[in-house]
C-alpha cells in the first residue's frame, strides 16, 4: 500500500527556492536537499524524480511568485512611477542589509547555467519575457494616465527597466554601497520622466 503524503510540496518547493536561491544548483548537495527540506532522500526522489527535476520546478515556484507579486503592485497602482520605484527599492532591500546576498535566483542561475543548458537559459528567457511583459503593461499604463511620456515606446523602456533590474541584482550581490545603488536607481527612473 503506498503512503500519503506527509508534507505540502508548495512549501517545500518554497524551501527548495531557498536552498537553490542561497547556493546555487551545482553547490547544492542530495544531503543539503535532505537536511534543508525536511524530507528523506526516498520522499524527495518519490515526489520529484530528481534535483534536476525539483530544481526545474523550484524556478517555475520563483518565477510565478514574483512575475505575480510585480504584476499585482502595477495592476493595483494609480502612480506608475511611484510604483516602479517601489519594485526597484524592494529588490535592493531583500539583500542591502543580508548577512549573505541572494541576489536573483533567475539571475544567478542565468549566470551558473544557462550557457551551457538549453532547457535552463530557455526558463531563464522566459521568466525575463514574463518581466519585461509586467512592465510593459506597467509603461502603457503610465502613459495612458499621462505619468510617462510617450517619447520612447513602452517595450524598448521595458527591456531597459529589466536589464537595469538584472544589473542591480547581481549589484546587490556583490555587496555595492547603497548609494552606488541609488544612483542607479535614480538615473534608471529619470529616463521614464
Amino acid at each position: 500500500m503506498a503512503r500519503t503524503r506527509e508534507f505540502d510540496e508548495t512549501e517545500v518547493l518554497d524551501k527548495a527556492v531557498d536552498l537553490f536561491w542561497l547556493k546555487g544548483y551545482n553547490a547544492t548537495s542530495a544531503n543539503d536537499l535532505v537536511k534543508g527540506l525536511g524530507l528523506s532522500r526516498s520522499s524527495i526522489y518519490a515526489t520529484f524524480t530528481d534535483k534536476r527535476t525539483l530544481f526545474i520546478k523550484s524556478l517555475d515556484r520563483y518565477r510565478k511568485r514574483n512575475v505575480k507579486q510585480i504584476l499585482s503592485m502595477v495592476q493595483q497602482s494609480d502612480d506608475i512611477l511611484k510604483t516602479i520605484a517601489e519594485i526597484f527599492k524592494l529588490i535592493v532591500s531583500q539583500d542591502i542589509t543580508a548577512k549573505i546576498p541572494k541576489g536573483c535566483l533567475m539571475v544567478n542561475t542565468g549566470v551558473e547555467m544557462a550557457p551551457h543548458d538549453n532547457e535552463i537559459a530557455k526558463i531563464i528567457h522566459e521568466n525575463g519575457q514574463d518581466i519585461e511583459n509586467t512592465f510593459k503593461v506597467a509603461i502603457e499604463k503610465g502613459q495612458a494616465l499621462g505619468q510617462i511620456p510617450r517619447s520612447y515606446d513602452a517595450e524598448a523602456l521595458a527591456r531597459f527597466i529589466h536589464n537595469n533590474i538584472v544589473g542591480l541584482r547581481v549589484a546587490v550581490k556583490s555587496n555595492t554601497e547603497g548609494k552606488v545603488l541609488d544612483d542607479i536607481m535614480k538615473i534608471c527612473l529619470s529616463v521614464l520622466k
